[in-house]
């Protein structure tokens, strides 16, 4: 099934508003998510950005956080001095991030939009990141570059992490029959799910390595590095089809590192 930007937006937003106590439930205590301060978790992985430092100094730092869902990396960056604003197209996702703000700790402006159309001026930020939030699942993903780069500023770095691309090869599991190779990396259909009408109810996204690279370097950003995370191993838990067999073998996540020239 081909879907559109809207479309997809639209079976996106129906299955993060219905999926969010679910998905808290499952990932809330590794994503740090009813943590006071919240936790900025890039990727099943486990990287974490008080490590990695990627987005590098945030201090007084407006970042724009692409995809936020209940917004713990939002808090974190707060807590540790920066001026985020969160954004999503789940309004169930953002009301759980508003529920733990209200619990204590560092308040951050949330935001209801689409990742296709960011409502904000003209280089309005100095950092943005995403961490698994909107560009998988949106039909125009070059769109959202040139969108990203329209709001920062000169200088300003773009991180973002997805599904690694060669991960679309195989099936969504975490055991044996997620080790063998059933679709084509070539294939750029998304994958959607759809209720008993024939209505999507989930849409995700796929593009190759290239697709991503050609993308960012199309919307004028710089490419800086792509980190591919070895599967830690202190790491015994599995997240979908994120596990230690397969992380022990081939990546599940590419982080993309990019800035906006000066």
């Amino acid at each position: 099934m081909r879907l559109g930007s809207a479309a997809s937006e639209r079976a996106n937003r129906r299955w993060w508003d219905g999926d969010a106590t679910e998905y808290h439930a499952t990932h809330g205590e590794f994503l740090g998510a009813d943590s006071t301060d919240g936790e900025f978790v890039w990727c099943p992985e486990g990287l974490h950005e008080g490590d990695w430092r990627l987005l590098g100094d945030v201090v007084d730092k407006r970042i724009l956080e692409v995809g936020c869902g209940s917004a713990p990396c939002s808090r974190w960056l707060a807590a540790h001095g920066a001026r985020p604003v969160g954004l999503d197209v789940s309004r169930g996702m953002l009301a759980r991030g508003r529920a733990a703000m209200a619990r204590g700790g560092p308040r951050v402006p949330l935001v209801q939009a689409g990742a296709e159309a960011l409502p904000f001026g003209d280089e309005s930020f100095d950092l943005a990141c995403s961490a698994f939030g909107a560009v998988p699942f949106v039909a125009d993903s070059a769109l959202v570059m040139r969108e990203v780069a329209r709001v920062l500023r000169p200088g300003g770095r773009w991180v973002f992490a997805v599904n690694h691309p060669m991960r679309w090869i195989f099936l969504d599991d975490p055991g044996q029959a997620g080790l063998l190779a059933t679709n084509s990396y070539f294939d750029r259909s998304p994958y959607v799910e759809v209720d008993a009408a024939g209505e999507p109810t989930y849409a995700e996204h796929h593009r190759t390595l290239g697709d991503r690279v050609r993308e960012i370097v199309a919307a004028g950003l710089i490419l800086l590095d792509i980190i591919e995370p070895e599967w830690p191993e202190w790491l015994d838990r599995e997240w979908g089809q994120w596990s230690p067999l397969r992380g022990e073998i081939f990546p599940g996540t590419a982080i993309f590192v990019t800035a906006k020239p000066e």
